[in-house]
């Protein structure tokens, strides 16, 4: 019975991963009105029946994918400080730095996010995973309590939101390993060695 369902959920997630890789493929030539479910079934090599088994609309298929990267950039960003007590940034490693990697495995879709206009919002949205992720998951250990946690939060999520923007604009020629590298050469250019002590309710997560 187990074997049965877990075939079960593989093509489902197939037909899933099939049906979302058509869309967005369409979606590099063409405005989301344009395109007919028709369109998506064809490209995903499935039948209109199996589309309707998932998603009623289009858009109910574009917010899944929406949702995939989503939960997908939250766990690469929480990667560093992972079964951690503290973070250290001074300690960080480019292997431990997973955002670029998301980036680049979900490439397709972050090139939609700066020629798409039903994709134009998303830049704000990421910036605002990752400062809500960094205020709810961390509580910095600041030496100079002048420093407005929010807008420190802020200053490095949209630096790092500028780094994405260059390198998709760049047609992605450095690799991922590369962008960490430097991300990581850049804090220690600017000194940033702040410990940061985990949330209690969010350290299992």
């Amino acid at each position: 019975m187990y074997s049965n369902n877990s075939s079960v959920d593989r093509r489902i997630l197939k037909s899933q991963q099939a049906l979302k890789k058509s869309l967005l493929t369409l979606m590099q030539q063409n405005a989301l009105k344009e395109i007919t479910i028709k369109d998506i079934v064809e490209g995903a090599d499935l039948n209109r029946g199996t589309f309707y088994k998932h998603y009623q609309y289009k858009e109910d298929l574009l917010d899944n994918i929406l949702e995939d990267v989503i939960e997908d950039l939250t766990y690469s960003f929480r990667e560093p400080y992972k079964d951690r007590e503290t973070f250290e940034i001074e300690n960080l490693t480019v292997a431990s730095i997973k955002i670029f990697e998301h980036v680049e495995k979900n490439k397709e879709f972050y090139s939609l996010m700066l020629k798409s206009n039903v994709l134009s919002g998303f830049q704000t949205r990421v910036c605002d995973v990752l400062k809500d992720l960094a205020l709810q998951d961390l509580q910095a250990l600041l030496p100079d309590s002048k420093v407005n946690r929010e807008l420190q939060v802020t200053y490095h999520s949209y630096a790092i939101l500028g780094m994405i923007t260059e390198w998709i604009k760049d047609g992605f020629k450095y690799s991922s390993t590369y962008l960490a590298e430097q991300l990581l050469e850049i804090l220690r250019y600017n000194k940033v060695d702040t410990v940061f002590k985990l949330s209690v309710n969010e350290e299992n997560k």
